[in-house]
């Protein structure tokens, strides 16, 4: 999460206080301060988290109509980044590897901070590492990125028996699915739709992110990538 010669920063005192911080949501805001981040300039003059918001889906036009700028790839962003991270938008993405997040919004490196899981389910993992996104590298927009055709979805829907530890990702979209079983239309691309909004209540639930959200200090949105023109589309 941080760079090499700064990791000592985050000694075990400074992640006590977080984990202290962490379960009253009345302090919560306030955590990100006990972990040292590197001073780095911001990627783009990005404070709010309309902007940030914005920034993507500007990025996605441009990736979508073929006129990506392929920004923040040089060497100097490199050892830029190296002495610290700003991302502007966290994005909770399926591990489906027909999405990269950083290609589909024309985004390079230091820009976004990226989880990636089949489903694009809200795991507690995955609810922590948004946290730290949000709270302590300061991102201003969390993006549930479903898309169009999900593997994961799709195996809930038809509801087989699967192998191993699949299952428990299953068990987590399930809940999409009573939502939008008696939806018309296609019933997969329902599926995945409901999905998203799922994950995002889980997200809206986590303290941390609430809070950040009632100081309009960061927003949770829900994407829908079209796997055939590679464009993302809101979810509400």
């Amino acid at each position: 999460m941080n760079t090499k010669h700064r990791n000592k920063n985050l000694s075990r005192r400074n992640l006590l206080q977080l984990g202290t911080g962490l379960i009253g949501v009345g302090v919560a805001v306030g955590v990100g301060s006990n972990l040292v981040q590197p001073e780095v300039a911001t990627p783009q003059n990005i404070t709010e988290p309309d902007e940030a918001l914005q920034a993507l889906l500007d990025g996605n036009d441009r990736f979508a109509s073929r006129k990506r700028r392929y920004g923040h790839q040089s060497y100097s962003r490199l050892q830029e980044v190296a002495k610290g991270q700003k991302p502007f938008a966290s994005i909770l993405g399926c591990a489906d590897s027909r999405v990269p997040s950083e290609i589909v919004f024309d985004q390079g490196l230091g820009d976004l901070f990226v989880c990636r899981i089949a489903g694009n389910v809200a795991t507690s993992e995955e609810i922590g590492s948004l946290e730290y996104g949000s709270l302590v590298l300061g991102v201003k927009v969390i993006m549930v990125l479903g898309h169009e055709r999900c593997g994961a979805v799709s195996a809930t829907l038809k509801g087989e028996e699967v192998p191993g530890q699949i299952g428990s990702l299953l068990q987590a979209i399930k809940p999409g699915l009573e939502k939008s079983k008696e939806q018309p239309g296609d019933k997969l691309e329902n599926a995945c739709k409901a999905n998203i909004l799922v994950q995002i209540e889980k997200l809206r639930s986590s303290p941390v992110l609430s809070e950040l959200i009632k100081s309009n200090k960061l927003k949770i949105v829900g994407g829908y990538y079209d796997l055939d023109s590679g464009k993302v589309t809101l979810v509400s």
